[in-house]
């Protein structure tokens, strides 16, 4: 659903409780046209400005509500841009440096939260690379080593394949960082 559409609905839904209470309000007025006294004896008698004050209590209620569902629609269309908006390699590069001084013991409880960081670590890199200014072909080698590195993988990022694959998995990273490093520009 867009935000667009959640917009018409609200705006849509917020006319509608107005226009239904205007409409009331001159239905009730238009019940008592004949009688002086109101519709009879045993319905309480309701004056008519009393009407137009709860028809305008409404109007405010639901403009108010229009104002918070527009306040609400630029907030998500804020939040949602910012989702998308592509991470810069030097923030992903230093994700990934963040896991050089890390290690594991294969099979050890820890190991497969180490394993799954650096196997996320490198896919954001390769997202940042890919959406980079410079454009992917700047990131050709990298870029090719974790293509390899998910082609070992054949799309199993399960903690036994990671650690049958571990060699492949800290390989990539340390041949990753030894590229950055010597390409400084990128990252800092």
């Amino acid at each position: 659903m867009s935000i667009r559409s959640i917009r018409t609905g609200a705006r849509g839904a917020a006319t509608a409780v107005v226009t239904a209470v205007v409409l009331g309000a001159f239905l009730v007025g238009c019940s008592d046209a004949g009688t002086s006294q109101g519709p009879g004896g045993d319905v309480p008698y309701v004056a008519p400005s009393v009407n137009a004050a709860a028809a305008s209590k409404a109007a405010d209620e639901a403009a108010a509500a229009q104002d918070a569902a527009d306040d609400a629609s630029a907030e998500a269309e804020a939040s949602e841009a910012a989702r998308n908006r592509p991470e810069a390699v030097r923030d992903a590069f230093a994700g990934l440096q963040a896991t050089l001084n890390d290690n594991c013991t294969p099979g050890s409880p820890n190991c497969a939260y180490f394993l799954g960081r650096v196997h996320d670590e490198l896919v954001r890199l390769d997202k940042a690379m890919k959406a980079d200014a410079q454009g992917p072909g700047h990131f050709k080698q990298p870029i090719a080593e974790i293509a390899a590195l998910r082609k070992t993988l054949n799309g199993d990022t399960s903690t036994d394949n990671l650690e049958k694959h571990r060699s492949e998995l800290i390989g990539t990273r340390d041949r990753i960082n030894t590229w950055m490093q010597g390409h400084p520009e990128d990252y800092r």
